[in-house]
């Protein structure tokens, strides 16, 4: 587990490094938003990446510095890259080795509904569920017999 002082402390020195040379010294800077499903984020209109202050504390060391060098490759790339080859290639070479997207563990200890199904497979969910939904899990497509049930976290 990461620790957020640490997390900060590399975030600021990757901007120094990379950043700085690039834009005017200072025009970046780096917090912790709130986020449960998404690691990072570069928003390029404030010139702030942010970082999951949740997920930071789930990951390891290597994953949030590769989630921080993935966000700083963005801010390199510009905001029309996406993560296409230009990211790509910027990616590699500040040593970014992850794919396009955080495809790891959510904070789902923070969701406030929990689901199940039939089957025993556990759901989880940010907002009240307002639909009926059955698990992709056990049924490509909708099924009735396999509809989850929804329970708010005590």
């Amino acid at each position: 587990m990461a620790e957020l002082a640490r997390v900060q402390v590399w975030a600021e020195a990757l901007i120094r490094m990379h950043l700085d040379p690039v834009f005017s010294a200072g025009s970046w800077t780096f917090g912790f938003d709130h986020a449960k499903r998404r690691a990072g984020l570069c928003n390029y209109t404030g010139r702030r990446i942010t970082v999951s202050r949740y997920l930071a504390q789930k990951f390891d060391d290597d994953e949030i510095h590769q989630v921080l060098l993935h966000e700083v490759a963005h801010a390199l790339a510009g905001a029309a890259a996406g993560h296409g080859p230009a990211w790509k290639r910027i990616a590699a070479d500040i040593g970014y080795v992850g794919g396009r997207t955080h495809d790891g563990e959510i904070a789902h200890e923070r969701a406030p509904w929990i689901g199940a199904c039939p089957a025993g497979h556990e759901h989880f969910r940010f907002r009240r569920p307002t639909r009926v939904t059955s698990c992709a899990m056990c049924s490509r497509g909708f099924s009735p017999a396999h509809v989850i049930a929804w329970r708010r976290r005590a």
